[in-house]
């Protein structure tokens, strides 16, 4: 059965429909396996997803503000999913008129095409207005200038596709404030061997396993098992291959672990999943609908991996490796949560895995990033393999049952 996204998708054109067949392996789907026949007709819209440009504002008001990666990845989720909500309601909304493919506007024709938009764009300046109130007016700019990009000035849709986000956007709104990210740490540190020590108090992330999740129905659902045990042969292989790396590091090593480190004003790592998968629904040539669903896919499962991953975070407490021997060098600081098992590569596996179900002729490229994500954690010295194991596991495993679900 095709997914909405599938049976959404629109092509430039039908040239560009044929070298996407010839050149499967350069591009991120296939006709054969994507595009059922129904679809092959209709036409495509006449300019890229508007999506594509408030995903960028996002990226960009992450690293204006100097948002955690933690923080970052919340953002990303709330406006993506409330894109895609916007998108959904305006949809199914009778004020929209005109069925068929015409004009290049794809099915629905100018009315919907212009209501997504404005949706899109109402949905977006509330909910990044909300995470940065300073910058409203230049967002509320922007969104006038979107409104009047088309010929004949303002469309009516398009305004009234404003108002449907804006609503979607109060809710998204109502439902941050009351999930729990911003909840004080209370929990007592615990102490003794094999246990993380943290820099400095409180510890980061020391909530978010029970912050509210789009998808999970139980934060610990997909805890991993216990990581080896402190001194154990298994904790000391992995700690003695630290030392080993960490004091003969290669500088192309040492350039993967800090090209994936993604600090202090940044996109941070969340943002290099989302620049990707706009790079792929841009190439891919899709229209609002399947764009936006797959940003609020994508990015709800990475936020719900955070959230599974940091619950198992602090339920196990796992002491960084350069606690356990000093003999481990660090690239750069060491985040101040504990080890086990990775954030990185938890959140970095929950992306893979959605856009390779998104764009299937993707699938190895994205595979050998996260590898490399999480090779770039064992250079940078602040993360053992069994860390990269455990993570790598959570987030596919967050990640297809996101999938199984459909949009949030």
């Amino acid at each position: 059965m095709y997914s909405r996204f599938r049976l959404r998708l629109h092509w430039r054109s039908a040239a560009a429909l044929f070298a996407t067949v010839a050149s499967a392996c350069d591009s991120p789907m296939t006709a054969t396996n994507v595009i059922p026949t129904d679809a092959r007709a209709l036409t495509a819209t006449v300019s890229p997803p508007v999506s594509l440009e408030w995903q960028a504002v996002a990226r960009t008001q992450v690293a204006t503000n100097n948002m955690s990666a933690l923080a970052a990845s919340r953002l990303y989720a709330a406006v993506s999913v409330a894109q895609a909500r916007a998108v959904i309601a305006v949809g199914s909304d009778a004020g929209v008129q005109g069925v068929g493919a015409g004009n290049g506007y794809g099915a629905g024709g100018r009315a919907l095409y212009e209501a997504r938009r404005g949706a899109i764009a109402g949905a977006s300046v509330r909910v990044l207005g909300w995470f940065s109130p300073a910058a409203s007016t230049a967002l509320e700019q922007r969104l006038a200038e979107q409104g009047e990009a088309g010929p004949g000035g303002v469309h009516p849709q398009f305004t009234r596709g404003v108002a449907v986000g804006r609503a979607i956007g109060d809710a998204m709104v109502t439902r941050l404030m009351n999930d729990g990210f911003t909840r004080p740490f209370t929990a007592t540190i615990p102490s003794g061997p094999g246990i993380w020590t943290p820099a400095a108090l409180p510890p980061a992330g020391g909530t978010l396993g029970a912050a509210t999740p789009y998808f999970l129905d139980d934060n610990s659902r997909f805890r991993p098992a216990p990581p080896p045990a402190f001194l154990s042969p298994a904790f000391n292989a992995d700690l003695a291959q630290l030392v080993v790396i960490t004091t003969n590091l290669t500088p192309q090593q040492r350039a993967i672990a800090l090209g994936w480190a993604y600090g202090a004003n940044t996109m941070t790592p969340g943002g290099y999943w989302d620049a990707l998968a706009a790079e792929y629904v841009a190439a891919a040539g899709l229209d609002e609908a399947a764009a936006t669903e797959v940003f609020a896919m994508m990015n709800a499962a990475v936020y719900d991996a955070l959230i599974a991953c940091f619950e198992a975070k602090y339920h196990y407490w796992t002491l960084r490796p350069h606690q356990a021997d000093p003999a481990v060098l660090r690239v750069f600081a060491v985040p101040n949560y504990p080890s086990y098992p990775s954030g990185h590569s938890s959140l970095s596996s929950a992306a893979a895995r959605v856009l390779a179900h998104y764009f299937p002729g993707r699938t190895a490229a994205l595979n050998a990033q996260v590898e490399e994500a999480a090779m770039s954690r064992i250079y940078a010295g602040i993360h053992y393999q069994f860390d990269m194991t455990a993570a790598r596991q959570l987030g596919e495993a967050v990640a297809d049952y996101a999938l199984a679900q459909g949009l949030p």
